[in-house]
């Protein structure tokens, strides 16, 4: 279903018993992130803060911190049949007869209802402060760990355009508080924000941003959603809800905002103008390093009359980003199988944090398939931050870590099965003796043959009989296990 807005999705939430309110008056300084954590380790509910210190919003989070709750937000009942959907939308091929142009009819006409509109008005902007009345401090922004630099935003649906093309990006960048009317712009080098800044720089222009903060849950995704830069993140979240994406246009720059959204930030970054941001607290489980980033300047901070602030934390997992990156996996899994049809399944554990580990398996049939799949996801645009990739056969459940690490355990000669490489890396890996640059390793954890140098008898694994398991299966209900 499409939700008018994030009030809607907290509507169903509660109505399935999936959201709780917390009435105790929690600080937004480490208090509110500490409950968080722990319902996010439980894999706990969505949470609405309605009383938190010194505020005058309350504050959601956790909101897609469940399979549940990720399939509820993008509309589907299971995220394998939205990434099928997504996979026969691209099936639209140039068709060559009349009977073929008719079989498209009914898919053209189910696209032509997601294109992004513009409204004259939005309830985003119920109230608009501007010049010297924008005060950031009316947002409960958290801060997360101890060791953070400032509070943050961790939720920004941030607006750009090319200052050459014009085309339209939509990213997630963490955004440091640093005062009243300015932030941090997080944005790395590999991100299509930070591409669009450095052509504005380049020619010494300011680059205009706006950010949304607490849209509908699938321009939320969108904006995480690792897109090639050609297809609009609002248009992707029109596809997700099967109904456009509305817009206004901002008050002080020139781009558009989803309408319903919570609060938005408008202003510019300068060009050259950078300034210390961090460290803060990461999905890695450690502290990202401090560095230098440009600077957002707020023109503008409009906001809903009866909004509401929502955030999400940033650490070890399991956290409430891993199963955004889950639904990443699945969604996109489709498109990966079209250009490496040998892929059988593909999984980022949520112990790897997204970048870390890549565990796939594949229909081998010839020697040095695994190598072309390793070298084939690293040059999958953000798959080229994989840490460590996995490849194992057909009958593996790539899902299931356990069984992929015992597979790693016996099929692997590390001599023979290892590949390393260097290429570029996320710019929160600390583990590099350089920053976005360093080694990647492929492990070849498939059965092996002659082919593959093995010269030896592959042993066959232990399974039960299918003849057994059929007998089992059928009193298996008698047995009171």
């Amino acid at each position: 279903m499409a939700y008018k807005d994030l009030q809607e999705f907290l509507r169903v939430l509660e109505k399935r018993g999936a959201l709780r309110r917390i009435a105790a008056p929690l600080d937004p300084y480490l208090e509110i992130a500490a409950v968080t954590d722990r319902v996010s380790k439980a894999v706990g509910p969505a949470l609405v803060f309605d009383r938190p210190k010194g505020a005058r919003f309350p504050v959601v989070t956790n909101v897609f911190g469940s399979f549940p709750r990720i399939q509820l937000a993008l509309g589907c009942e299971d995220l394998n049949t939205l990434g099928k959907r997504i996979g026969d939308a691209l099936e639209l091929d140039a068709p060559e007869g009349l009977l073929d142009k008719l079989k498209l009819l009914p898919k053209l006409a189910k696209m032509a209802g997601i294109f992004p509109k513009t409204l004259a008005r939005g309830c985003c902007q119920d109230v608009v402060l501007t010049g010297d009345a924008v005060d950031l401090s009316i947002m409960p922004v958290l801060t997360t760990w101890p060791g953070d630099a400032g509070p943050f935003i961790t939720l920004p649906v941030v607006v750009t355009r090319d200052p050459v093309t014009g085309k339209r990006n939509v990213g997630m960048y963490r955004m440091q508080v640093f005062d009243r009317r300015t932030t941090g712009m997080h944005w790395h080098r590999h991100k299509g924000g930070a591409a669009h800044y450095a052509r504005a720089e380049a020619r010494g222009e300011r680059l205009p941003v706006a950010v949304a903060i607490g849209p509908d849950p699938a321009c939320t995704y969108a904006a995480t959603a690792p897109l090639p830069d050609d297809i609009d993140e609002f248009l992707f979240a029109g596809f997700l809800r099967q109904a456009p994406v509305e817009l206004v246009r901002c008050a002080t720059v020139d781009l558009e905002v989803p309408a319903t959204s919570q609060f938005v930030l408008e202003g510019y970054v300068e060009p050259g103008e950078r300034r210390r941001e961090g460290p803060f607290g990461d999905h890695t489980g450690y502290y990202s390093l401090a560095d230098d980033y440009p600077v957002f300047h707020v023109t503008a901070l409009t906001h809903r009359a009866d909004a509401v602030y929502p955030a999400t934390l940033v650490g070890p997992p399991p956290m409430e980003d891993c199963y955004l990156g889950k639904a990443t996996e699945r969604l996109f899994l489709p498109l990966i199988k079209k250009q490496l049809p040998e892929i059988v399944d593909l999984s980022l554990p949520l112990e790897g944090v997204f970048h870390n580990f890549c565990f796939v398996s594949i229909n081998k049939r010839y020697p040095g398939q695994t190598r072309k799949i390793m070298y084939a996801i690293w040059g999958l645009g953000q798959m080229m931050f994989t840490k460590a990739i996995v490849v194992v056969d057909a009958e593996v459940n790539v899902q299931n870590t356990s069984e992929v690490l015992w597979r790693l355990g016996n099929n692997v000669d590390p001599r023979r099965d290892v590949v390393i490489v260097d290429g570029p890396l996320d710019a929160l890996d600390h583990a590099s003796a350089t920053p976005y640059y360093g080694g990647k390793i492929g492990i070849d954890a498939t059965k092996k043959g002659p082919e593959d140098g093995h010269l030896r008898e592959w042993p066959d694994a232990l399974a039960v009989d299918a003849a057994t398991k059929a007998r089992i299966d059928a009193i298996w209900g008698e047995l009171g296990l």
